[in-house]
């Protein structure tokens, strides 16, 4: 099956995507919120799938085209590649909101992939954890790894296999900062089609459960 095959997600899957991946922004902040001590908002305006080329040109800024993203892969029942991405400088913003204001840009600079991996480290943890707890699987998932690039580079694929992206925006809100990044997962068709059966059962049982619903 090539991208083009591939059915779009209906708006009852887009919004259930939306409803775990805000449950999901919410326990990362909450683990932000205790690293930082400062108040952490975290929340996914839009979800959508794209091809690569398309994800690739809703990250590209004609006056910032350099890109960092964290870089995490995930495995099980489901399989592919979680990624946070902001523009250059609103990494080195967020870097600096991390590891405190009061230190000089040099020393901001030589922290920033290791304050980048561990905020990228409990984001995409949280999103992905929360995703297999809600879809009741487990998943597992490698050491998060910092990349630099432009929009191409950072949604290159690892296998042979066609893959499609499932691309949020994210906003952050820490100490009155407004600081606005992406959360991708990279997956093939068949991951992403094993993820559509899991949110129709999720559909399933949210449904079951509700107020006023029939037993």
């Amino acid at each position: 099956m090539t991208a083009e095959q591939f059915t779009p997600l209906t708006d009852l899957e887009r919004d259930a995507l939306g409803e775990i991946s805000n449950i999901a922004m919410a326990r990362a902040s909450n683990s932000m919120r205790q690293m930082v001590e400062h108040q952490v908002i975290l929340s996914v305006p839009a979800v959508e799938v794209l091809t690569q080329d398309a994800a690739s040109q809703s990250v590209a800024k004609p006056d910032n085209p350099k890109l960092v993203a964290v870089r995490q892969d995930f495995s099980g029942q489901f399989s592919g590649r979680a990624l946070l991405i902001f523009p250059e400088a609103s990494s080195l913003e967020l870097v600096r909101v991390v590891v405190g204001r009061h230190l000089t840009l040099e020393d901001i600079v030589d922290l920033e992939d290791e304050a980048l991996a561990e905020t990228g480290n409990i984001i995409l943890n949280s999103w992905v954890a929360t995703i297999a707890n809600l879809l009741k699987r487990a998943l597992k998932m490698s050491l998060p790894v910092v990349v630099r690039g432009k929009g191409r580079h950072i949604f290159e694929s690892t296998g042979s296999r066609t893959s499609l992206v499932l691309f949020m925006h994210i906003m952050f809100e820490i100490s009155n900062k407004e600081i606005r990044g992406y959360v991708a997962l990279l997956m093939d068709i068949p991951s992403l089609d094993e993820l559509r059966l899991l949110i129709a059962d999720f559909i399933k049982d949210v449904t079951r459960t509700a107020p006023g619903a029939k037993k």
